[in-house]
């Protein structure tokens, strides 16, 4: 009788444990909408994205080229591959496929991206450059095999210094509760 008892107790808790974290997720999406828009050329940031998603209630909006990028064209090794071009000259702006209609909706902006060549691809510049990100919090992601977000935020700052850009973070392989207790520090 003492067992069901805890049993039934635990339930209860857990449950609404699971119902007020989604209320808070919820209540922040509806006091200032999410948007996560992301460039994954290979899945990696494509899951980093989903997992934000997941956590904050927020849309998912994926930033893609307008041609897609082939296996030849990411080669770094390559100095002639798409990605090595576009990467040495600072004006190369990869055309969108499509642009993400009216933000005005959303007061935070999750920008991910992978790191190529230690910053963020041009298509970020791209994305940036083709919507109007004024008055929103930006806050960046990332993934990359070996280097850190640092100086790829501090690029963006400095091509846009008129935008207000949060606390960025690399999420290799981030968990979900990695990510839940990041996401709630900025979204502080």
């Amino acid at each position: 009788m003492k067992t069901k008892f805890l049993f039934t107790l635990f339930a209860i808790i857990a449950m609404c444990t699971t119902v007020s974290a989604r209320q808070s997720n919820e209540q922040k999406n509806e006091s200032g909408k999410i948007l996560i828009a992301y460039f994954s050329a290979t899945g990696t940031t494509a899951n980093a994205a989903e997992k934000i998603a997941k956590v904050t209630g927020g849309e998912l909006f994926r930033i893609l080229p307008e041609t897609a990028y082939s296996g030849a064209d990411l080669n770094w090794n390559n100095k002639q591959s798409r990605s090595s071009v576009e990467m040495n000259d600072p004006k190369a702006r990869p055309a969108l496929k499509e642009k993400k209609n009216d933000l005005s909706n959303y007061d935070v902006l999750f920008l991910g991206y992978p790191i190529w060549w230690d910053a963020a691809p041009r298509i970020i510049n791209s994305f940036i450059e083709a919507h109007d990100l004024q008055g929103k919090t930006i806050i960046p992601f990332a993934t990359s095999g070996g280097s850190s977000i640092s100086n790829s935020v501090k690029l963006l700052k400095q091509s846009y210094p008129e935008l207000n850009f949060g606390k960025g973070k690399l999420l290799n392989g981030a968990s979900e509760s990695t990510i839940r207790e990041w996401t709630a520090e900025v979204l502080e």
